[in-house]
């Protein structure tokens, strides 16, 4: 794929970060304490390496749910609305990061130090999984969606932390999106909406079941990995099919008296689907969006343990230029999108992929509870880390590893961790590796 080389100005984003960069000293402090653990050198993954187009080949049949149950869904459940309704009723708080507890900030990178990071409360995440991370950034190229700064955060039902992103997991369950309306970096809020479903022909919808590990916002589309043992490898919903739940309970859908969506105010049906090839195929666990090609395009990474014999896989999908499908992968005649690129590399337990230019980054979990990440900057002609502490570790990443994603308007890279949602330039992240974001 061609790469475009551009070099924005980001003036409204260097304005927004220089408001925000004294924040950056006290989660250094707050971050700075490492195992002794992990003062052991992670493996050095060395470069990717391309593979031909039968190694790599993981061709990915698109579904469209039927307009027919969507219409019906709307019109039982009432006129759909789009982002800008759900950000206008966000009423819950996120906390800045000076509020945020001990334990919370710990699992924040050490180097490079977060430049911007709040936390979720307590309470009302009990329960639920941290995951996926996609932005206005990645919807538009002028980093807003309908004039609003949105960042939009994954959680799934059940499953402990820094576990398994893939094979059967009895205690995972639904799944959900903080809709963060971030205008205003001082005082961001958010509201909830449940990813689900239509089925019976659009008369009723279950919740999507699935820990969200991977999430893309390109255009209107919302795309979305799924499990293990489900066919469909991404779940794909629109942004202005929103619906309002009518009723607040713990159940999914048709209810008395009106809708449900597991006391979440709104709920996405989806629209359509991805599916893998029969048999034994891989499967993507997390996504993320690359700008800095043409057309745009999507990035995958399929999780491999830590303790695997296999390299894992990453490919690349051409985004759609076809205004009349929007947010979709280029697909063949047949429907197909076949990957353009694909790569095999050493690291393994990646819990979040970027692409940038020529460079991909690979975000491993920590080995061990309470401890830190690898964040590793590959090539096809190498892989380096970033290396902190009096030891030189490359454990500086955060802990509980999420899903990447490259705001190009400002310039930051947003992940999570734990209760925690932050942000820090790429710049920053390429200068601790001694590279150059430009190159």
């Amino acid at each position: 794929m061609k790469h475009r080389g551009r070099h924005r100005r980001r003036r409204r984003g260097r304005a927004l970060r220089a408001t925000l960069a004294g924040t950056a000293l006290a989660l250094t402090a707050a971050a700075t304490m490492i195992s002794a653990s992990q003062a052991t050198v992670a493996d050095d993954p060395g470069a990717l390496r391309p593979v031909g187009a039968e190694t790599g080949r993981l061709p990915l049949a698109e579904q469209r749910v039927p307009g027919p149950w969507l219409d019906r869904l709307a019109s039982e459940m009432g006129r759909p609305v789009g982002v800008g309704a759900v950000l206008e009723g966000a009423d819950l708080p996120l906390r800045n990061a000076a509020d945020c507890a001990g334990p919370d900030r710990h699992g924040l990178p050490v180097e490079p130090a977060a430049t911007r990071a709040y936390c979720f409360g307590a309470s009302d995440t009990r329960g639920w999984r941290p995951g996926a991370v996609t932005t206005s950034g990645d919807a538009d190229d002028d980093g807003r969606w309908a004039g609003n700064r949105v960042i939009l955060s994954g959680w799934s039902r059940g499953g402990a932390e820094g576990g398994s992103l893939d094979g059967p997991d009895p205690e995972r369950g639904l799944a959900k999106v903080a809709f963060v309306d971030a205008n205003d970096p001082a005082r961001a809020r958010y509201a909830w909406a449940l990813l689900a479903v239509p089925v019976d022909g659009g008369r009723d919808y279950r919740g999507l079941v699935s820990p969200l590990s991977g999430m893309v916002w390109y255009q209107d589309k919302l795309l979305v990995t799924t499990r293990e043992g489900d066919r469909d490898a991404l779940y794909v919903y629109d942004l202005d099919r929103i619906q309002r739940a009518t009723v607040e309970a713990d159940a999914v859908g048709r209810v008395r008296g009106g809708w449900a969506a597991h006391g979440s105010r709104y709920v996405l049906p989806a629209v359509g689907s991805y599916t893998l090839p029969r048999g034994e195929a891989p499967r993507p666990a997390t996504v993320s969006l690359d700008r800095s090609t043409a057309p745009d395009s999507l990035v995958a990474s399929e999780w491999v343990p830590a303790d695997g014999d296999r390299p894992t896989r990453l490919w690349r999908y051409a985004l759609s230029r076809d205004p009349a499908r929007s947010g979709l992968l280029s697909t063949d005649s047949a429907g197909r999108a076949e990957p353009v690129e694909a790569y095999e590399t050493k690291t393994a337990d990646v819990r979040g992929v970027l692409a940038y230019r020529s460079a991909w980054y690979l975000d491993r979990a920590a080995g061990s509870p309470g401890g830190h990440g690898t964040l590793w900057r590959q090539d096809v002609d190498g892989a380096r880390a970033t290396e902190c502490g009096t030891d030189e570790t490359r454990h500086c990443w955060s802990g509980g590893s999420g899903s990447l994603s490259y705001w190009e308007e400002t310039g930051e890279v947003w992940s999570q961790s734990g209760r925690m949602l932050f942000a820090l330039p790429l710049t920053s992240v390429d200068r601790a590796l001694g590279r150059s974001t430009d190159e």
